[in-house]
């Protein structure tokens, strides 16, 4: 039987969710459920999990890919991360039932896809590991913190930006008064940050420290998001001694941004999530 890309479309309560599945012709004992981040679909920006999929597939790995309920081809009303846990769990049903001899599960996530994994990995013992993807920690206080910290630091730093206040094109009042905003926001303290948003690289952490499954951790350096996890898994000895486990692995790719836009950006993250999973 040759590689295949199968439409499926499978229940979740009452509505219908669409996905594809890539089966190569002899598929390993473990797949990877794609995870992906809102508002977003199933073949992601510039088509980077249609392109990874079948760069797994090639490599003898099954892979799923879907849609949730109010995204994409899927039936129902939108919602966001915090809210997918029956749609991944609908997703993986799937999945088994239609790759025999499967016996475990990757979940792969990007941005808030990548924190809906970690919120439901512990549900399901058939999930032996995960990859994230510049995970979605944010609060409005560790934005502005890594925008502090990773922005205004390396703007001083590029000869560009100081050509530009030479030759007056800089807005020196605009730029004050976004830096004034950002180090109120860091220096107001948790009571500036929104209530919704307040627990979550808490949450983040109490689900990762209860997986027991291997994790790799990938991260864009030109990217705000990845800098934001970076500066809150360093942030205390739990989550750095957290990160230093066995089981934790992280890559940081250098000058690529959010969606690793680049072609050898998504083929590096191919190679490192392929190597990863053979063990290597």
């Amino acid at each position: 039987m040759p590689d295949q890309e199968i439409a499926l479309c499978f229940p979740c309560h009452h509505e219908q969710l669409y996905g594809v599945l890539h089966l190569p012709s002899h598929a390993a004992s473990r797949g990877i459920l794609f995870i992906v981040g809102g508002p977003q679909y199933r073949a992601g920006s510039h088509r980077q999990f249609t392109l990874l999929a079948r760069q797994f597939a090639a490599d003898g790995v099954a892979v799923m890919r879907f849609d949730y309920r109010g995204m994409g081809d899927s039936e129902g009303l939108p919602r966001d991360f915090s809210q997918v846990e029956d749609d991944i769990s609908a997703a993986i049903q799937c999945f088994f039932q239609r790759t025999p001899g499967m016996t475990e599960v990757v979940l792969w996530g990007l941005c808030d896809g990548a924190s809906a994994a970690v919120f439901y990995a512990n549900q399901d013992s058939r999930i032996t590991g995960m990859v994230l993807v510049n995970p979605w920690v944010r609060t409005g206080q560790g934005a502005a913190k890594a925008y502090l910290k990773h922005y205004y630091v390396q703007r001083l730093l590029e000869p560009a930006f100081w050509k530009k206040i030479a030759r007056g094109k800089f807005n020196l009042p605009a730029a004050a008064k976004s830096l004034v905003g950002q180090v109120v926001s860091v220096c107001s303290g948790p009571a500036a940050v929104a209530e919704s948003n307040d627990t979550l690289p808490e949450k983040m952490y109490r689900c990762l420290s209860q997986f027991r499954g291997q994790v790799l951790v990938i991260l864009c350096s030109d990217d705000l998001t990845a800098q934001e996890f970076s500066d809150v898994a360093s942030s205390t000895s739990e989550w750095k001694k957290f990160m230093a486990r066995a089981h934790i692995s992280r890559r940081d790719l250098i000058g690529a941004n959010h969606t690793f836009s680049q072609r050898h950006w998504r083929e590096q993250i191919g190679r490192w999530t392929l190597d990863w999973m053979k063990g290597k």
